[in-house]
C-alpha cells in the first residue's frame, strides 16, 4: 500500500488511485461550491439601506361620534436587507367631515418586512401625536397616539410599488376617556434608493 505524509493511499496500483480521484475529486469540488454560494449571496448585500416615500387616500372610522372620514397620508420608510425598518407617517383626515370633526396624526416606529415574489407583507408599530377638532370648531387638542397595523406592498417595478394598508389607533388620554380609530390606506410608494 502506498502512502503519502504517513497516509495510506488507494491500495494497489496506479489504476487503483486514479479511480479513488475520480470519486473524490467531485466530492470535493460539489463541497466546495456549496461553502461558496452559501457566503457569497449575504456579503454582497449586508448593510444595504432602502429609502422609499409614499402618498396615498384613507378612509377612517373615529370613535368620536363613529363619524367615517377619508383623508390623505404620506410616509417615509427606511428598511434594511434584515427585514428591519423604521416608518415615519402623516394623515389628514378631514374630507367627508360633519360639524367640522377632522383628525390628523403624525407617527413614526419599527416596521418588520419579508419578501415573496413581488410583493412585500409587512407589520408596524407606532407612536406619536394626534391632533383632533372637536364639533363647530368649539375647541382642539393633542394626543398620544399608539398604532398598529400590516399591509401589503405590490412591487410594479423597480422603483414603483402599490401599497395596502390596515391601521389600527389608540388615543389614550383622550379629553373624554380613551378613543380608538381604524382605518384603510391604499396609494403608491417611490423607493429612492
Amino acid at each position: 500500500m502506498k502512502s503519502i505524509g504517513g497516509f495510506a493511499l488507494c491500495p494497489g496500483t496506479r489504476c487503483a488511485w486514479r479511480k479513488c480521484l475520480v470519486v473524490l475529486a467531485p466530492t470535493l469540488l460539489l463541497l466546495g461550491l456549496r461553502l461558496a454560494s452559501g457566503q457569497s449571496a449575504e456579503s454582497a448585500t449586508a448593510g444595504r439601506a432602502m429609502l422609499s416615500v409614499g402618498v396615498a387616500a384613507s378612509g377612517f372610522t373615529l370613535q368620536y361620534g363613529d363619524r367615517k372620514i377619508v383623508g390623505i397620508t404620506a410616509w417615509v420608510d427606511a428598511d434594511t436587507i434584515r427585514r428591519f425598518g423604521v416608518e415615519g407617517e402623516m394623515r389628514r383626515l378631514e374630507y367627508h367631515q360633519t360639524a367640522n370633526v377632522h383628525a390628523e396624526t403624525y407617527l413614526a416606529g419599527l416596521r418588520y418586512h419579508f419578501n415573496y415574489g413581488r410583493t412585500q407583507p409587512y407589520i408596524k408599530a407606532l407612536g406619536g401625536d394626534g391632533h383632533f377638532n372637536f364639533p363647530y370648531n368649539f375647541a382642539t387638542g393633542n394626543y398620544f397616539v399608539i398604532a398598529g397595523g400590516g399591509g401589503i406592498d405590490y412591487r410594479l417595478s423597480h422603483r414603483w410599488a402599490a401599497r395596502a394598508d390596515f391601521e389600527y389607533q389608540e388615543w389614550p388620554q383622550f379629553t373624554f376617556g380613551s378613543m380608538n380609530s381604524y382605518g384603510a390606506t391604499v396609494g403608491i410608494r417611490y423607493r429612492i434608493f
